[in-house]
């Protein structure tokens, strides 16, 4: 843990002797993949060494552009490849090494598409989540269906409960999805572009509950999104990812770099510190275009 823990050790130093900060859940050191078309091909991809640690109720936000190696470190850190060079553990345990039913009861992953097999009432997919805590082919029990209903409440679904998935509109069918995941009682969160084909509104409804969630159950978070200015305003820490390397890993303010920005999103980037020292980040010349 030596990468990800040096780095918080001397953030905490510059604080004081003594850290408050919640112990570190998830530690990703030196971690990287490569993708071959064939077995002995040059690699097709490859993800550098990628290093960064994340912690109780902490949101930390993969962000890049397309094909910048986002959904590579989504597998890494989900534990479904096994890093070619270094480590990835969550508490301690290498998430490549877990069985997979350990590894759904300590990780929930929600996809960019979640598309229903069958048709399924809210309730009843819900309780899918808590397939990794029990035998297969077995009914819910009644422990079961408790948890499932507090995991809809959580979200503020419950009543959504007896409506048909298909039925439903995409941010209520987002917050569905999510109390699925948190019905398997996970330790992390993690959501790969959640806020996906939803209006501006339920994005930031779904950022809300999240940064809530993580505060009041101890979840650490970590989002996979191209979206700015979600990542400036929810997350605790940013790693910026661009063409299969890791350039930056902070907070917003030490990620969001005006001439760094530009260089990885190829766009014309003005970038000012808010009164929350969050940074606001606008495509230059439409900074009021939206506003009437």
């Amino acid at each position: 843990m030596s990468a990800g823990s040096g780095y918080h050790t001397a953030a905490a130093g510059a604080h004081g002797a003594e850290s408050t900060e919640p112990p570190v859940r998830l530690n990703v050191e030196q971690a990287s993949y490569a993708y071959h078309a064939r077995g002995n091909a040059a690699p097709v991809f490859t993800l550098g060494a990628t290093s960064f640690v994340a912690r109780q109720r902490e949101i930390v936000a993969i962000l890049g552009p397309n094909a910048s190696g986002k959904s590579t470190l989504v597998g890494l850190i989900s534990g479904a490849l096994k890093p070619l060079s270094g480590r990835v553990e969550l508490e301690g345990f290498e998430t490549s090494r877990l069985d997979p039913r350990t590894r759904a009861q300590r990780i929930a992953v929600v996809h960019q598409e979640s598309p229903l097999l069958f048709p399924a009432r809210t309730g009843e997919y819900v309780l899918q989540g808590r397939h990794p805590h029990g035998k297969s082919l077995r009914f819910a029990t009644e422990e079961d269906v408790v948890i499932a209903e507090n995991a809809l409440a959580q979200v503020g679904a419950k009543h959504l409960r007896d409506r048909w998935m298909h039925e439903i509109s995409g941010g209520e069918k987002q917050r569905i999805i999510l109390a699925r995941a948190l019905a398997q009682q996970p330790i992390l969160l993690l959501l790969d572009e959640p806020t996906l084909h939803l209006d501006i509104g339920a994005q930031v409804d779904l950022l809300e509950r999240l940064q809530q969630l993580a505060h009041e159950n101890r979840y650490t978070v970590i989002i996979v999104t191209h979206e700015l200015s979600l990542a400036a305003e929810f997350a605790d820490q940013v790693v910026l990812l661009h063409r299969g390397k890791c350039l930056r890993v902070g907070t917003p303010a030490e990620v969001f770099n005006r001439e760094l920005l530009e260089q990885v999103f190829e766009a014309p980037l003005e970038v000012a510190i808010g009164p929350e020292g969050r940074p606001r980040v606008h495509i230059r010349g439409v900074r009021y275009a939206v506003k009437r």
